[in-house]
């Protein structure tokens, strides 16, 4: 079949799809490394700008310290000054030198003044502008204004202006007539003596040079306010410095909206008549579109202004008022991204020119790559039809076609051996060691240096320590003194607390000292400080179910912080969730498999209390089953070599040992304890004993009856007494058939027969006071008239129990079962029962025995055993089957039972033959016991290999050490049981 055959017309050739996708992966390259650029450029671009935003920010607000503060400091000092308390404007003069100098050393100061409380007011206020000299019509060289104004009580208010230069030599003065000014009625003078702080009034336009700026005032000895008018101008001429791009804006301006400082001057003052500041609403379309939509001033980022994506930052300013100021800078993002965008043309159109020349070197290449793979293709078809002797591809400059192809000759000699292989994955089932993965997972992603897991006991009362991690050498819980805890511990550290009991998780640091229980702990973590985050371990349910603690060494860098960093600490709470199922899921388990073992005890518990006197057997077995196998796990004998039994393997000889009787619990238990011939629930030698002494009753009446005709005495007396004589003998004899003690012989039976001949009359209805079902086996035979006369001994039809159809055994059943199943179900005969051969029971009794193992594999087959526990019925059922396939219930060959079931034999022959719990036998000494299986071994009745163990193993000196009575437990010649056994010349 070609290629075509096999992949249909609809395909291309693979050089064709290494062209595409090397085209697609330039193109797609190009595309992402474009886009990431751009992003990653706009990310840098946006980020430096928001940087550059805060830092006009902070620039802005240290111009505004620079400002503020040393006029602080200035009227701080200035009010302490006694000659400020002058009541007239020469005494007030004084301040002059003083007033002057502050304003020359503080080019931003407008003006410093005192308002009093009387009404008077003194300012100096510095000529700086040849505006401000035409404003007060001040001479040319004047240098300093002194505003002085005096009100006397019932005296016309004096206002006057006062001239001096820069030396403070006076040039003259003007008097202000009508002067109107009251320094008492200013909010600066107000705000002052009410809060008798420094106080700074909301920025505003100076009437006098048209500046905006605010007032900063406090109250001067007691009686008067010290003030002082600080320009903004300059903020203006520093936020017109921060011109992002073109179209940036830039303002700053007061929480009532009104503008303090824009870089277009022009724009700040608005007003002819009188002028006022402009609202930041006015300043441009775009600060209008965004008061628009946001009034509040908290919106941040990127905001779409007047059909223009922004970026957009605002901040509040301490300074400036006595709410502060706003700063409000925006840049439009197209103008930020101007660079972004040529980066991205450049970029598209270097991947194009890439893309143009490489296409044709692409293809070229790719059809030189594929040549050897068509090769392989060959190849891989031919190993599909088995045919190895197809010669190998050339050779490839790919690695990765050279190794196929290396793998492919290498597949065509293990390609039979690989058809047989499966991968497989497996969850971790033994507890211990999944809570040591939990923390060596956690804590390592984590990067804690320890962790600790707590689980809740069963009643949810007690907090326990389970596991350990420790980043050092390995210690455990006991060697740090790691305590447990009840949950309502007084004595529980706080951080454990709070997720104990369903919680958000705790984050702690402690010290040596702070430690308590855990200072071992810190002491093997050479921390003299430790970081925690302590998460609880919830359930499907969400019930706490146990605390995983994380401890991370305090190392006194940054490097501490991410360790309980919110990201971090949520991490850690995913995965203790995962953690948890993980540790519940296995906890259920066990809990499964401790029900399970309970109930397999509970089951075995109950076969042993239904019988009395086989009260011990279940538990016994299961001993002796264990130390047998554990001993032929240790063994290195060639028998015993490859016998390594798994952690499961163990689970199912365990169950196995312990459910190996469960069939008796059908065994009626008055067949198992039948101590003598004639017991069934009861011992029928009374029903004998009676008849007996019937006949002996009847042996005195014929005495009398045959005296009173008149017979010989002394004949009849020695006829008398022998039939008596004879009947205590023979009862004697029927009393010990039934015990069953020794093998009955010939010569018993017949006499036995001899004795069933005798009659005796029975004058009442037989069937009378029966149940329904014994009256069922009595309609087939016809009632004799009475009284009639019967043998002592006999087998009746109703002594017959037939079988039910549902018992009996198909030759092909599907378990292979192969007993000879007895025709009745019971025969109650009591001759049948006295003629017993050896023992007390009769042919159906032992079969109802052991059809107990039948029962057993049934019921065990039935179960729902997962896949590691299927041979569970194969070990259990196998303890009665013989190495020569003489057993019982499905005549096994050795080799066709496993190894554990050989083991069970041994246990349950051994253990039956020493017990003293049996009503029929008496338990047999130690060297009995074994003389006995070593019999059996020697019969091929018991496994060979294992038996030598069992001996040279002294695993019966161990178990009778445990379980014996110690008048059982005597000397055994090992050497001359071995050999009795046949293991040993």
């Amino acid at each position: 079949m070609t290629v075509s055959e096999l992949t249909g017309n609809r395909r291309f050739p693979l050089h064709v799809h290494i062209s595409f996708l090397f085209t697609l992966l330039l193109l797609s390259t190009g595309i992402v490394l474009g886009i990431f650029n751009y992003q990653q450029t706009s990310r840098i671009i946006l980020s430096s700008s928001l940087q550059l935003f805060e830092h006009i920010s902070d620039q802005v607000d240290r111009d505004l310290h620079d400002t503020y503060i040393p006029v602080d400091n200035l009227l701080n000092l200035l009010a302490l000054d006694e000659r400020n308390m002058g009541e007239t404007r020469d005494a007030r003069l004084s301040m002059l030198p003083v007033f002057a100098q502050a304003l020359n050393d503080h080019p931003k100061l407008a003006s410093l003044y005192l308002g009093y409380t009387d009404g008077d007011f003194f300012m100096v206020r510095p000529l700086r502008t040849e505006k401000l000299k035409k404003i007060f019509d001040a001479p040319d060289n004047a240098a300093f204004q002194v505003w002085s104004i005096e009100r006397t009580k019932g005296a016309p208010t004096k206002a006057t202006h006062l001239y001096f230069d820069t030396k403070l030599n006076y040039l003259g003065e003007r008097e202000i007539n009508n002067e109107s000014y009251d320094a008492r009625t200013r909010p600066w003078y107000q705000e002052a003596m009410h809060s008798n702080a420094m106080f700074t009034t909301e920025p505003y336009v100076f009437f006098s040079s048209g500046d905006v700026g605010t007032t900063v005032s406090r109250v001067s000895m007691g009686r008067s306010v010290i003030g002082a008018d600080i320009t903004l101008a300059d903020l203006s001429q520093t936020l017109a410095k921060h011109e992002i791009t073109p179209s940036t804006e830039v303002a700053l301006y007061s929480p009532d909206g009104l503008a303090v400082a824009y870089p277009d001057i022009t724009k700040l003052i608005t007003g002819h008549d009188k002028a006022h500041r402009a609202r930041f609403a006015e300043l441009s379309p775009v600060t209008a579109s965004l008061s628009k939509k946001d009034p509040d001033g908290s919106l941040q980022g990127s905001i779409e202004l007047d059909k223009r994506d922004w970026l957009v930052s605002q901040m509040k300013l301490d300074m400036g008022g006595p709410e502060g100021l706003r700063l409000t800078i925006m840049a439009p993002e197209d103008e930020l991204l101007a660079e972004a965008h040529r980066m991205r043309w450049i970029s598209a159109v270097i991947t194009l020119g890439i893309l143009l020349l490489c296409i044709p070197l692409g293809w070229s290449l790719s059809r030189l790559l594929v040549k050897p793979l068509r090769g392989l293709v060959s190849e891989a078809e031919a190993i599909r039809s088995f045919d190895f002797k197809h010669p190998s591809c050339a050779s490839s400059p790919v690695l990765e076609i050279e190794l196929l192809a290396v793998a492919m000759a290498r597949m065509k000699e293990t390609i039979s051996s690989f058809l047989e292989i499966a991968a497989s994955l497996s969850a971790e089932t033994r507890f211990e060691a999944l809570l040591e993965r939990v923390l060596e997972e956690t804590a390592g992603i984590s990067q804690a240096h320890a962790g600790l897991i707590y689980l809740n006991d069963a009643d949810g009362k007690h907090l326990e320590a389970k596991g350990l991690y420790l980043d050092g050498p390995p210690m455990s819980l006991e060697d740090l003194q790691i305590s447990s805890f009840a949950i309502d511990d007084e004595r529980m550290p706080d951080w454990l607390k709070n997720p104990v009991r369903g919680g958000a998780s705790s984050i702690a640091s402690i010290g040596f000292d702070q430690a308590g229980d855990y200072q071992k702990l810190l002491q093997a973590m050479d921390s003299p400080r430790t970081h925690i985050v302590a998460t609880g371990l919830h359930n499907r349910q969400g019930d706490t179910v146990g605390v995983l603690v994380l401890l991370h060494k305090d190392s006194g860098t940054e490097a501490d912080i991410p360790f309980q960093s919110p990201a971090r600490v949520a991490f850690v709470e995913a995965v203790s969730g995962v953690a948890a199922l993980c540790i519940e899921s296995q906890r259920l388990l066990d809990r499964q498999k401790q029900l399970l073992d309970a109930f397999i005890q509970l089951i075995a518990g109950a076969i042993d209390a239904k019988s009395p006197y086989t009260g011990g057997h279940c538990q016994r077995v299961p001993e002796i089953t264990m130390m047998l196998a554990k001993a032929a796990a240790r063994s290195q004998a060639p028998a015993f070599r490859d016998y390594s039994p798994t952690e499961e393997e163990w689970e199912a000889l365990h169950i196995a040992a312990w459910l190996h009787d469960c069939g008796k619990v059908t065994t009626p238990e008055y067949v198992v304890d039948k101590a003598t011939k004639l017991e069934t629930l009861y011992d029928r030698i009374h029903e004998i004993r009676s008849r007996f002494e019937i006949l002996k009753r009847d042996a005195w009446i014929s005495y009398w009856q045959a005296r009173a005709e008149g017979g010989d005495d002394r004949v009849l007396l020695a006829e008398r007494d022998q039939l008596l004589a004879e009947l205590d003998d023979e009862f004697s004899f029927v009393a010990r058939c039934n015990l069953g003690g020794e093998a009955m012989a010939e010569a018993d039976i017949q006499r036995l027969q001899r004795i069933a001949e005798r009659k005796w009359w029975r004058t009442l209805d037989d069937r009378l006071g029966l149940s329904w079902e014994e009256s069922q086996r009595m309609e087939g035979t016809p009632s004799p008239e009475l009284p009639v006369l019967e043998n002592l001994l006999a087998d009746q039809p109703r002594h017959l129990v037939e079988r039910p159809a549902g018992e009996l055994i198909a030759e092909n059943n599907p378990w292979g079962f192969k007993l000879e199943v007895p025709q009745y179900k019971f025969n109650r005969g009591e001759l049948y029962n006295l003629s017993i051969a050896r023992g007390t029971l009769t042919a159906e009794e032992r079969y109802i025995i052991n059809h107990h193992i039948v029962q057993t594999i049934l019921m065990l087959d039935h179960l729902p055993f997962p896949k590691h526990l299927k041979n569970v019925a194969e070990i259990a059922g196998g303890h009665h089957e013989k190495m020569d396939g003489t057993g019982y219930p499905k005549r096994l060959l050795r080799e066709e039972m496993s190894l554990p079931a050989r083991m069970m034999a041994i246990a349950d022959i051994f253990e039956a033959l020493t017990a003293v719990d049996r009503p029929y036998k008496k338990g047999k000494s130690l060297s009995e016991a074994i003389a006995i299986m070593a019999g059996m071994c020697k019969g091929a009745h018991i496994d060979p290999d294992l038996f030598g163990l069992f001996i040279q193993g002294k695993i019966y000196r161990q178990y009778a050490e445990r379980f014996m009575r110690p008048e059982q437990i005597d000397e055994v010649d090992e050497a001359q049981v071995l050999i009795k056994a046949g293991l040993a010349d």
